[in-house]
């Protein structure tokens, strides 16, 4: 395995550092997310999800343990620039992302920030717009845009600094199921294109169903780690944690307690209507 983010018993706390006397949102945590790959984290509101995203670059600290990013130690002060050149975050609200009054404008702040050379900023921002399909709408203001439009520019705005890495803080939550699917697909591309590491704090287990793994965390810890069939599909321990398996899971358990025989439990719509029409057609034919 080729490690890009490791956590090594990881502890944080909000309530300060007397951590022996607070609850720890993150109660040592040890989890190594391999270079190129898809992961989802899921877990129910103070799990500790959107805190450990946020220790990915540097912008929280250990309270214990570590975090690294390509080897480098996320404590180290002198390593700062380099760790948010390497990991790039999309926060859920891209309001509270984007600054500037044009969107070409707001992708190029951050190669700006990191002292990158103008004549390759603008290759960058080029680039970076084209790769989310916004270059015809790069003169725009971003208030003008739509939810899915404006979370694409703050993509944009990370691809710009060349991240080896992008962790995405929920970055659907607050779009409808179209502009979900939309953000989704330019993610997964982005990755395919760029070879990027992608780690996906999500809520919405179609989300969760399309990455390599999935980690579910529950009272700052992790309690179920595997492929998306291993963990989505397994309905006690996901209850046990305050979640519930996707639909088309339970849709198919349903069935098989009715005596259909659907097959393999489908993670996806699409999986699951192709089961169920797999078994009318068996059924047609005993008929």
């Amino acid at each position: 395995m080729d490690p890009i983010l490791e956590t090594k018993e990881l502890t944080y706390s909000y309530d300060g550092d007397d951590a022996a006397e607070k609850r720890l949102v993150l109660n040592g945590i040890d989890l190594a997310v391999e270079r190129g790959s898809f992961v989802a984290v899921l877990g129910h509101n103070g799990s500790g999800k959107s805190t450990l995203a946020r220790h990915f670059n540097g912008l929280f600290l250990p309270l214990g343990g570590a975090v690294y990013v390509d080897g480098i130690d996320t404590a180290a002060e002198e390593t700062i620039y380099e760790l948010r050149r390497r990991v790039g975050m999309v926060f859920q609200n891209p309001d509270n992302q984007i600054i500037a009054s044009l969107v070409e404008e707001d992708v190029a702040f951050g190669p700006e920030n990191l002292g990158v050379p103008r004549e390759e900023i603008v290759r960058r921002v080029d680039e970076a717009l084209a790769s989310v399909g916004m270059t015809e709408l790069r003169s725009h203001a971003p208030h003008l845009l739509s939810g899915g439009q404006k979370q694409r520019v703050a993509i944009a705005g990370v691809l710009a600094m060349r991240p080896e890495c992008v962790v995405l803080d929920e970055p659907t939550a607050m779009l409808d199921p179209s502009g979900r699917e939309d953000v989704l697909d330019t993610v997964e591309r982005l990755r395919a294109e760029y070879g990027l590491t992608v780690v996906l704090i999500t809520h919405h287990m179609s989300e969760a169903a399309r990455a390599d793994r999935v980690v579910v965390l529950s009272e700052g810890r992790v309690c179920l780690d595997g492929t998306p069939r291993e963990v989505l599909t397994d309905v006690d321990a996901l209850r046990a944690v305050g979640l519930d398996a996707p639909s088309p899971v339970l849709l198919a358990l349903a069935l098989r307690r009715r005596g259909a025989d659907v097959g393999e439990l489908p993670l996806t719509e699409e999986e699951c209507a192709d089961r169920i029409a797999r078994w009318l057609e068996t059924e047609k034919e005993r008929v």
